[in-house]
């Protein structure tokens, strides 16, 4: 169930090396590259701006708790991996919004 996913991510239940690798780097990213698509498509048929960033943006929040999830799952792993995965997320959330 998508509370089940969740839940587990933000406690730390998943391992930190699926939770970077598959859950944020593959899936986020393609996530990510789906509604920049969309939105693009949006922005050619002349669509209003607004729903333009909205559908751009709207991974946003999911983008926030994958981060933040890798945060909570790496310090409690520690290690010098650890440090490693929280500023591959920190720069892939940055790369996510400005891009």
């Amino acid at each position: 169930m998508i509370a089940d996913f969740f839940r587990s991510r933000w406690l730390g239940e998943v391992p930190v090396d699926r939770l970077f690798w598959r859950d944020m780097m593959l899936v986020g990213t393609v996530i990510n590259i789906a509604s920049s698509a969309a939105a693009l498509i949006l922005l050619g048929m002349k669509m209003p701006l607004g729903l333009v960033l909205a559908v751009h943006f709207a991974p946003v929040p999911y983008n926030v708790f994958l981060t933040l999830a890798v945060w909570r799952t790496a310090e409690k792993a520690g290690g010098a991996r650890a440090s490693l995965f929280m500023l591959g997320s920190a720069l892939w959330l940055i790369a996510t919004i400005v891009v």
